[in-house]
């Protein structure tokens, strides 16, 4: 059975971290901070300074582990309790998804709700009745 850690200051923390970081690249830059979006754009970049602020975000997105080592020490633990397969199989479908409902939690769960998006309500009221339902399935039904 996988056990769910409770963590809510350390959630709150990174909650707010994300949402400053999304405030200030949609005043700074008018730009959503959409991790799909983000990265997609990385690829086909529409200028120069386009490729240098996504570059430098997904960077910044990626050096957590590196920030906490440097400050405490230790790297953080990182688990993963599924098999490489099932983390795939999970890309692929995340990625399908992405790509149907034309963006990913960050981009409609964050920043679309926080403009008052019609379709980003409906896009982040199915990613959480989707979550609810593979946790409910795999944790009940199949029995992992």
């Amino acid at each position: 059975m996988i056990e769910t850690a409770f963590t809510p200051w350390a959630s709150l923390s990174g909650g707010v971290l994300i949402g400053i970081a999304s405030t200030l690249l949609m005043l700074f830059a008018g730009r959503i901070m959409g991790a799909t979006g983000v990265l997609a754009g990385l690829f086909q970049p529409a200028s120069g300074s386009d490729f240098a602020w996504r570059a430098a975000l997904l960077a910044g997105m990626v050096s957590g582990p590196a920030l906490v080592w440097l400050v405490s020490g230790e790297m953080p633990a990182i688990e993963v309790p599924v098999s490489t397969p099932a983390l795939v199989i999970g890309g692929l479908i995340v990625g399908v998804g992405v790509t149907f409902g034309s963006g990913c939690t960050s981009g409609h769960g964050v920043c679309g709700m926080a403009r008052l998006s019609p379709r980003s309500f409906v896009a982040t009221a199915v990613f959480m009745a989707s979550t609810l339902a593979t946790v409910f399935i795999i944790r009940h039904v199949i029995g992992g």
